[in-house]
């Protein structure tokens, strides 16, 4: 997710991405802020960014690409690194 903001001077870019397996990115219009949260399966947040609603030119959302791997965690593995399967 790549969201645009007005930062007076120009526009500022910031991206947001699911970074493990099994994650998602949402994107909320919650009291005049658009907030932009990594979520588990289960639905617990991870991290969230938070812009004011009128400060943001655009929010894009970029399909994953078709020669990235599948990625999926070892069984096991305390420190939760993935591996391209």
């Amino acid at each position: 997710m790549e969201v645009l903001v007005d930062v007076g001077a120009g526009v500022e870019r910031f991206e947001i991405e699911a970074r493990r397996a099994g994650r998602r990115v949402e994107v909320a219009n919650v009291r005049k802020t658009v907030e932009v949260t990594e979520v588990t399966r289960s639905g617990t947040p991870v991290r969230t960014a938070r812009f004011m609603a009128a400060k943001v030119v655009a929010v894009v959302e970029h399909p994953a690409r078709a020669d990235e791997a599948p990625v999926r965690s070892r069984p096991g593995d305390p420190d939760g690194r993935s591996e391209a399967v």
